[in-house]
């Protein structure tokens, strides 16, 4: 495997390549020019990139000791100077990026990039883990806000529905490797919650995130942002449903992770429908 291709893996392609994709498609729902979207893409990019980097770099010792076969840089395919570079450089190019489109999106960026540092550096294996999930996916919508040539905060219905899909995504994220975090000492919220309970109070957020979707996007165009969102909002209630009836009457398996991430999906889906709507 080359450097690039284990930098590459490194970085959590799946969860970067959907970020970066909520990012494109918030841009358009915000009425950004393509140009802007694009550099609004790669910025975020850029930042996840050096998010995932930084965090298996972090974890390298860690993922060692469980044996990790899909870490390049525990497995030795890459050197921690090489990752550490790589995450540094892809740091100052996200917010290099981000100060191309105004000084709110490199103020906004900046701190949800902090906060995602924070949780690779100490916050994860703290009661606390949530809270870098809360505060950057809150201020994630506003990231393609702030990127319009007259540049505003996204509305408050905004940041607490990203909230809510944040708190879903670091609940279920972590399920499948429970075990492997265990004994290696990573004891974050969902660890004390466990599995159940972190996939139960998952769907319960994902369902309030597309309630506050629903009610706060009800302001603007209320025929188009009715029939989207109560669409998106159906589909949020039916997932939730089967995730909570999965997580009480089964053990708990992949399948918890795969509907809450899916209902995750469609409350993300919600907010650019809305926003799109709102926005003209």
């Amino acid at each position: 495997m080359s450097t690039p291709g284990a930098l590459w893996r490194s970085s959590h392609p799946g969860p970067t390549s959907i970020v970066t994709a909520l990012a494109s498609a918030l841009g358009w729902s915000a009425g950004l020019d393509p140009a802007r979207i694009v550099l609004l893409a790669l910025a975020v990019l850029a930042g996840q990139l050096s998010v995932g980097i930084s965090n298996d770099a972090i974890d390298a010792p860690r993922d060692r000791i469980a044996s990790r076969p899909d870490k390049p840089i525990a497995r030795g395919e890459v050197t921690l100077a090489v990752a550490w570079g790589a995450a540094l450089v892809s740091l100052a190019t996200a917010l290099t990026l981000s100060a191309l489109l105004g000084a709110g999106m490199l103020a906004a960026h900046a701190l949800a990039l902090g906060s995602a540092w924070a949780y690779n550096a100490w916050l994860k294996s703290t009661p606390a883990s949530i809270v870098p999930f809360l505060v950057s996916f809150g201020i994630f919508p506003s990231l393609a806000t702030l990127s319009a040539p007259q540049p505003a905060v996204a509305p408050g219905w905004t940041w607490i529905a990203g909230a809510a899909l944040g708190a879903a995504v670091h609940l279920t994220n972590v399920l499948p490797d429970l075990d492997q975090d265990a004994a290696t000492g990573v004891r974050g919220l969902p660890h004390r919650l466990g599995p159940r309970v972190s996939a139960a109070v998952a769907a319960c957020a994902v369902v309030a995130g597309a309630v506050v979707v629903l009610t706060g996007s009800a302001g603007g165009e209320a025929s188009g942002v009715s029939a989207i969102s109560w669409a998106f909002f159906a589909g949020v209630v039916v997932v939730a449903v089967a995730t909570l009836l999965a997580a009480l009457l089964r053990p708990p398996s992949r399948t918890l992770f795969r509907l809450v991430m899916l209902a995750a999906l469609l409350l993300a889906a919600q907010l650019v429908a809305a926003g799109r709507v709102l926005a003209g």
